[in-house]
């Protein structure tokens, strides 16, 4: 079967929605700790219609700004680096966080983060950015961005934990 060339921003979106929300789309099962096996990946991903080679998995990896995924020592599995709304166990440890963090999301949410706090919803974790222009760019990705300054270190002093990814 010849394989099409890959829009690498499609191909990195549709990664993102396999490997962190729903493997069972494609029929593919994650380990415990988020891996798949890229041959299988590639040949599940293949026969439900979405169409790549393991060449393009590679260089959108290899290419990624945000570091989305990461490949197993062997090179022979793929998993992604975080934002699971499915159960996985990425094995970070808790580390103390600097005693600022931010939060961006769109305008139309902070209400309800004010009244009801910041939650994982769907995912396992909240996401913290470590810089202002970090939690701008993700705060704009929804609308409007908002940004919210957090005190992460008063927050670790009272047994919240933070884990950073690699």
């Amino acid at each position: 079967m010849h394989k099409m060339p890959v829009d690498p921003v499609q191909l990195s979106k549709f990664l993102s929605f396999v490997l962190r929300h729903k493997p069972d789309e494609v029929g593919l099962t994650l380990g415990p700790e988020g891996w798949a096996n890229i041959d299988e990946l590639v040949e599940k991903a293949n026969a439900a219609g979405t169409t790549f080679a393991r060449a393009s998995l590679l260089d959108v990896v290899a290419s990624s700004d945000k570091k989305r995924f990461s490949l197993s020592a062997d090179g022979l599995s793929i998993r992604a680096a975080q934002g699971h709304s499915v159960s996985v166990e990425l094995g970070l440890a808790a580390q103390e966080p600097p005693s600022v963090l931010y939060h961006g999301t769109a305008t139309r949410f902070v209400e309800a983060i004010l009244s009801e706090g910041l939650k994982p919803q769907a995912r396992q974790q909240v996401h913290l950015s470590s810089d202002e222009a970090t939690a701008q760019r993700v705060g704009q990705r929804h609308g409007k961005p908002h940004i919210f300054k957090v005190d992460a270190g008063g927050m670790h002093a009272k047994g919240f934990k933070f884990f950073r990814r690699p």
